[in-house]
Formats: structure tokens, C-alpha cells, sequence
């Protein structure tokens, strides 16, 4: 769902989103940041502790352990475009299960996506970190 019709650039941005969101699915951090620049930044401020991962490889060193632990399905339930055009916020829920222990996983979340040329260089994203078996890490 989207909260308003999205011009072609938001549309743009949003597929690259969409794009990073199948990489999750299908348990591949090298496939979901293929829609990421170079330089990127994700920033989770309710881990355990908070975490500010810069650049492409300690990206793909974080999500792919983090991958290794959860499988997860997110779905876009709203997106909300900024005044800046290259500014989206995206509200999602996440279903799965965490591998090494076969509990499942639910969660709801809220990230802040910048974008550059199309592909995600910032990312703060809020959820529930009770939720998660490993309690937020």
C-alpha cells in the first residue's frame, strides 16, 4: 500500500527497496545489496547494542550473518514519500524464523530510506527488538 501516488522517481527508489527486500527473502545479503550504493549506511538504533554499519563490505559481513540466522518474508505494508524525493518511509512486516532455533519470527518495522541515483545509501530502520529470540542483536 501507498499512502499516495508516487511520481516516477519515488517509483524508482521504491523498486530498489523492493529489489533489496527480495535479496531477504531469498537469504542472499550479496543479492539485497546490489541496490545499495557503495557507501551506504544503515543504522539500527534499537539493536543490541545500536548499530552503524558504513560501506558495502561490513554490510555484507552484518546481513549476511544475520541472514544466516533469520529466514524472513517482508512485506511493504505503506510507504510514505518525503518532501525530498529522494526520501522514502517505509512501513513493513517481517515473518519467519530464526535457524537455530526453529522459533518462529515476527515484526513490524519502520526505516527511513535515502536514495542516490536509484539505489539506497542510507537506512534507519526501527523494530521491536523484544520480538526477535536473539533480543534485538
Amino acid at each position: 500500500m501507498v499512502a499516495a501516488p508516487l511520481d516516477a522517481h519515488r517509483a524508482r527508489n521504491l523498486a530498489a527497496v523492493e529489489g533489496a527486500f527480495a535479496g531477504i527473502g531469498a537469504g542472499d545479503a550479496a543479492r539485497q545489496l546490489e541496490h545499495y550504493t557503495d557507501d551506504l549506511v544503515i543504522e539500527l538504533p534499537y539493536a543490541s547494542p545500536p548499530r552503524r554499519v558504513e560501506g558495502k563490505d561490513a554490510a555484507l559481513a552484518y546481513l549476511g550473518a544475520a541472514l544466516g540466522a533469520f529466514e524472513l518474508d517482508l512485506v511493504i505494508d505503506e510507504v510514505h514519500a518525503g518532501l525530498d524525493p529522494d526520501e522514502l518511509v517505509v512501513e513493513f512486516s517481517g515473518t519467519g524464523r530464526h535457524r537455530p532455533t526453529g522459533s518462529a519470527y515476527a515484526n513490524r518495522y519502520i526505516a527511513v530510506f535515502g536514495f542516490r541515483d536509484g539505489r539506497i545509501v542510507r537506512q534507519r530502520e526501527y523494530y521491536n527488538p523484544a520480538a526477535s529470540p536473539t533480543g534485538g542483536a
